[in-house]
């Protein structure tokens, strides 16, 4: 009877083992989490578990049950410690050995902290990337108390979302010239400053964080501008890497991430890798989508592959971010563009991007339909005249139809 085995319990893990046995494997699956929990949805992390509107049972994206029940054996609170390629096994941290006929990697991704030198290990600080981490600092969240956000991208934004909602005083700083820049045009950064400041979020672009300040626990930082400031505590949200210390011991490519092929497959014909940690080619480079729907996508091809079949994956990028009362929908990847044009205007609007008269991503603001509209577009390879999409006389269904 085949072995496979998954390393990595999260959304890419947890969608390998549940396309296997919806598509008839009938052999020995073992999965195994370094966490004590079954695989659970990371996004609401940041966003409704945090500000205590989900409870950790509707986090979970199977009951503990299911596993058993499909003759998964999960191994929680376990990590794998070393692939051995040539035995084709995984030697675990407790000693023992699995053998493999097929095994995939799905270890996600590793928030960046601060060196220690600055005081990235003071008690307080923290990070949004697992169950623990936000159990950790739920806590934190009292009304009037002060927290430091440091990043300005979607993680750091929807923490500092949440805090203001609760009632506290939060700052951010952004070390770029702007929040988002290195993933939105300064039209959607421009909406959503206007977002938080209306709030109350103070937002500090084009500054840095010279130094957390504290004995033992955090209680100010001083920026690179030579201001200080007070805190009661801290979230550091700048950014993930992936996942590739195992890979990388056990020989296996890396190309920002783990470098797999259109059909998920490394460079070893018998791993496979999936998820945050994963690249996957695209026109003519190796990109790694930081995404739920990239993590599914990618697990399903790998999984159909490691049975037989020979898949291509072809990516079609959307994200989202709830902010407030305002829920940012992404469609496609923006590399590359020249020109953005807005259709709407105030609190519903959307950007469109494109790279001359090709149609590349939409960023749209509590405008679900301008997302439905551009994603399909997107994915049928079809680009509307930029004129008709900034004409908001124009109805999208005839944008839809003229593309």
């Amino acid at each position: 009877m085949s072995h496979f085995v998954i390393i990595g319990a999260g959304q890419a893990g947890a969608t390998l083992v549940e396309t296997l046995r919806k598509r008839g494997f009938d052999g020995e699956i073992t999965m195994i989490g370094e966490e004590p929990v079954p695989p659970y949805q990371r996004p609401p992390l940041s966003k409704g578990y945090l500000l205590g509107d989900m409870d950790l049972a509707r986090l979970f994206l199977r009951p503990a049950a299911w596993y058993e029940d499909h003759s998964v054996a999960l191994l929680t609170s376990t990590r794998a410690a070393k692939i051995d390629r040539k035995a084709q096994s995984v030697v675990l941290d407790n000693g023992k050995t699995l053998r493999y006929d097929k095994l995939a990697l799905a270890t996600g991704a590793e928030p960046h902290r601060l060196p220690a030198r600055i005081g990235g290990d003071l008690g307080g600080v923290y990070t949004v990337r697992s169950l623990a981490d936000v159990d950790a600092m739920k806590g934190e969240f009292v009304p009037a108390r002060r927290v430091l956000v440091i990043g300005g991208g979607y993680i750091g934004l929807e923490a500092a979302a949440v805090a203001a909602k609760l009632g506290l005083k939060a700052t951010l700083v952004e070390m770029a010239s702007r929040i988002l820049q290195r993933v939105a045009a300064k039209e959607t950064s421009d909406y959503f400053r206007r977002l938080h400041t209306a709030h109350g979020v103070e937002l500090v672009e084009g500054v840095g964080v010279e130094a957390l300040l504290g004995e033992g626990r955090i209680t100010g930082a001083r920026l690179t501008n030579g201001r200080e400031i007070e805190v009661d505590f801290a979230i550091v949200g700048v950014g993930v890497a992936p996942r590739t210390v195992l890979a990388e011991a056990a020989g296996l490519a890396i190309e920002n991430g783990i470098k797999t092929n259109a059909q998920a497959q490394t460079s070893d014909p018998h791993i496979y890798a999936a998820g945050d940690c994963a690249s996957t080619p695209l026109n003519g480079a190796q990109v790694r989508i930081e995404s739920v729907g990239n993590a599914i996508d990618q697990a399903q091809i790998a999984a159909v592959n490691m049975m037989g079949e020979a898949q291509a994956y072809t990516p079609k990028p959307w994200f989202w971010s709830d902010q407030f009362d305002v829920k940012l929908q992404i469609a496609g990847l923006n590399t590359g563009y020249d020109r953005v044009v807005v259709r709407g205007e105030g609190a519903v609007v959307s950007h469109w991007y494109y790279k001359g008269n090709v149609l590349l991503a939409v960023d749209a603001m509590s405008d679900p339909r301008a997302y439905m509209v551009g994603k399909r577009l997107i994915e049928a390879g079809k680009s509307p005249a930029p004129e008709m999409v900034g004409d908001s006389a124009i109805d999208l269904k005839a944008i839809m139809a003229a593309g």
